[in-house]
């Protein structure tokens, strides 16, 4: 059950991340409302705080997180951007999530 939580929050932070930066990407770059930068901002804040809840120190957490967050830039391109994923992104995003695995959830002594 721990793992599970772990990895909701991994999700949550992430989404918050990449949902944040994107509003404000469409805020700057695609003249889109200002409001949306300040949601993003938002977002960006909160994505900060979640990684908190996690049950490891600091530097495992957000080496963990760097691969999280690649797969779930893989996804949101995919959905979002409407760009599929060739099987080197899939690769890569599968050795990311293996390295999640190994740093979060190796038992160690």
């Amino acid at each position: 059950m721990q793992v599970a939580k772990s990895l909701f929050y991994f999700v949550i932070a992430g989404l918050c991340e990449i949902g944040g930066g994107y509003l404000i990407w469409l805020s700057l770059r695609e003249n889109r409302s200002i409001l949306l930068a300040v949601v993003g901002a938002l977002l960006l804040m909160i994505y900060g705080i979640i990684p908190t809840l996690q049950p490891a120190s600091f530097g495992r957490v957000y080496a963990a997180y760097g691969g999280i967050f690649i797969v779930i830039s893989i996804l949101w391109g995919w959905q979002i951007d409407k760009i599929t994923p060739d099987k080197f992104d899939l690769l890569g995003g599968g050795i990311a999530l293996l390295g999640v695995l190994v740093i979060m959830y190796a038992p160690r002594s």
